[in-house]
C-alpha cells in the first residue's frame, strides 16, 4: 500500500478546516492549520508535505504573502490557493509570478479539491525528477571537467616523454645510452597503455550488459597466475594465491576479472620500494550463492583521510606513483553494477586489503 500524499490546509476559519479534513482524511494525510506559525512549524517538521491549500483573505497576512514568505525556506511544497471570484487579480497576479501553482474558487467543491490535488502531485513528482536529473547532470559535468584535465595530463606527459627520447636517441651513436632512452620510452608507452585500457573499462561499465556464466575460480587464478608471475620476479614480490571454490557461481566474467585486475594491479603498484619481504595475496572463496575476492599487500598502505576519497574518478592516493585515478572508481562502480559490497581497511606502512562480496547472479 502505497503512503498517503501530505496536505497543508492554512485557513483562519476553523470550519473550514474541519470541512476540508474530514472530506478528505481517508485518503489524505491533512495537516490543518490555522495561521502562519502553525503552518510553518507543520513544515519545519514533515519536510515531505507535497501540496499546500492556502485561504487568500486571512486576519494577518493575505495567501499570496505566506507562500511568497516560504517559497526559499519551503521551495518544494506545491502552492494553491483558495479564494472568492472578487480576489482573482491578487490570484492572477500571483500565478503570473510564478509563486501560485493554481487556484481554486470558493466555495470549493470536494470534487475540485481531489482534481487540484491530483494536478498538483503530477507536477511535484515532475519536479523532484528534473531536480534528480539536474542534480545527475552536475555531477555529470563536473566529472567532464575531471575528465579533460585527465586525459591532457595523463596522455600528454607520456607523449613528451616519447618525443624527448626519440630526440635524445638522434642525437646519439651510443648503444647504451639508446637502450636506457628506448627504456623509459617504454615506461610511457606502458603508461600510456594502462590509462587506455582504464578508460575502455570506464565505458564499457556505463554502457555494457552483463553476461551471466559459470565462473571456475581456479582457472580466475591460474589466468592471473600467468599474467602477475614475471613481474612478481622481477619485482621480487611474494605473489600468493588461494581458491575455495565448491560450487557453481554465476556471475559476469568480465566483470569479475575487472576487479580482481585492478585490485591486483594496485597491490602491486603500491608496494614499498625498500621493503624486503613484499607479498601480495588474492584469496577467493564461494560459499552459500556469495563469492568473497580478498586482496592484500604490505605495501605503502593508504592514509585515513583518503580512505573516503579513493574510489572517487581521478582521484590519487599516492601522488609519487603513476596512474590514472581510474582504477578504483571502476571497482567501485563494478561492484554496485553487481549488486555486491566492497571493504578497505588500511594502516600506513603496513598495507592494504580490499574485501568485495559478491552475489550470485
Amino acid at each position: 500500500m502505497s503512503e498517503k500524499i501530505k496536505i497543508l490546509y492554512l485557513d483562519d476559519e476553523h470550519n473550514n478546516l474541519v470541512g476540508f479534513k474530514a472530506s478528505l482524511r481517508f485518503d489524505y494525510s491533512i495537516y490543518i492549520a490555522q495561521n502562519a506559525t502553525e503552518a510553518l512549524a507543520y513544515l519545519d517538521k514533515h519536510p515531505d508535505i507535497r501540496v499546500i491549500f492556502c485561504d487568500q483573505r486571512m486576519p494577518d497576512k493575505t495567501g499570496v504573502e505566506f507562500f511568497e514568505e516560504i517559497r526559499q525556506s519551503h521551495p518544494h511544497p506545491i502552492r494553491i490557493l483558495l479564494t472568492a471570484y472578487a480576489d482573482i487579480e491578487s490570484v492572477v497576479d500571483a500565478i503570473n509570478r510564478g509563486h501560485v501553482f493554481r487556484y481554486v474558487k470558493k466555495p470549493w467543491i470536494e470534487a475540485d479539491i481531489i482534481s487540484a490535488i491530483d494536478e498538483a502531485n503530477k507536477f511535484y513528482i515532475a519536479n523532484s525528477m528534473l531536480s534528480i536529473q539536474n542534480e545527475e547532470l552536475r555531477k555529470a559535468y563536473v566529472e567532464l571537467d575531471k575528465f579533460a584535465y585527465s586525459v591532457s595530463h595523463d596522455i600528454r606527459g607520456p607523449l613528451v616523454g616519447i618525443s624527448g627520447g626519440i630526440n635524445l636517441a638522434l642525437q646519439t651513436a651510443d648503444i647504451k645510452e639508446i637502450k636506457e632512452i628506448l627504456s623509459l620510452m617504454e615506461r610511457s608507452v606502458a603508461k600510456l597503455d594502462a590509462f587506455i585500457m582504464d578508460m575502455h573499462d570506464y565505458y564499457s561499465l556505463e554502457r555494457g550488459e552483463l553476461k551471466i556464466s559459470a565462473i571456475d575460480f581456479n582457472e580466475v587464478a591460474k589466468e592471473k597466475h600467468d599474467i602477475y608471475a614475471i613481474y612478481a620476479r622481477a619485482s621480487n614480490i611474494d605473489f600468493q594465491m588461494e581458491v575455495e571454490q565448491k560450487e557453481l557461481f554465476w556471475n559476469d566474467l568480465a566483470s569479475v576479472n575487472l576487479i580482481i585486475n585492478n585490485l591486483v594491479t594496485n597491490a602491486f603498484k603500491y608496494q614499498r620500494k625498500e621493503a624486503k619481504d613484499k607479498k601480495v595475496k588474492l584469496k577467493i572463496s564461494v560459499s552459500r550463492g556469495y563469492t568473497t575476492i580478498v586482496v592484500s599487500d604490505n605495501g605503502m598502505g593508504i592514509d585515513e583521510k583518503h580512505i573516503n576519497e579513493i574510489y572517487n574518478l581521478f582521484f590519487r592516493a599516492h601522488v609519487e606513483e603513476s596512474g590514472s585515478g581510474m582504477g578504483l572508481y571502476n571497482v567501485r562502480s563494478t561492484v554496485r553494477k553487481l549488486d555486491g559490497t566492497i571493504e578497505v581497511e588500511s594502516v600506513v606502512g603496513q598495507g592494504t586489503t580490499f574485501t568485495v562480496v559478491l552475489p550470485h547472479k
